[in-house]
């Protein structure tokens, strides 16, 4: 029997509250409007980041779906760390939040339980 993997699901748990509480904000509108709005993008890219958000903490709770979670999250995380690099007026240092949940999206990724790495075989093994 192994042992479960204590630390990797807390780090999911985490990033998944974390998440599903910045996706439900970029529906809410407030600051993430204006933020969005300097991207110059539209509110298309607010709604579809923080969909991608809210369905990648969804799916890092599921072992068998955590790597997909965390994927949604870092593609979100990589475009925060790309805007605040070349369109936004922050720079690097804006890069640096987005740049620190980029690394727990590919922790939790990389530390899904082990239940879930187990291959499936359709044969009998007798």
């Amino acid at each position: 029997m192994q042992r479960p993997d204590v630390l990797g699901l807390a780090i999911r748990v985490s990033l998944a509250a974390a998440f599903a509480l910045f996706g439900w904000e970029k529906f809410a509108g407030g600051e993430w409007t204006a933020l969005f709005r300097q991207i110059g993008l539209g509110d298309w890219l607010r709604y579809l980041t923080g969909g991608m958000q809210m369905a990648g903490a969804v799916l890092l709770l599921l072992p068998r779906t955590a790597r997909a979670g965390a994927a949604l999250i870092g593609l979100t995380m990589a475009g925060a760390i790309l805007a605040h690099l070349f369109v936004l007026p922050t720079g690097i240092g804006g890069a640096v939040i987005p740049a620190v949940f980029l690394g727990f999206a590919v922790a939790a990724g990389w530390r899904r339980a082990p239940a879930a790495e187990a291959p499936v075989s359709l044969r009998d093994p007798t």
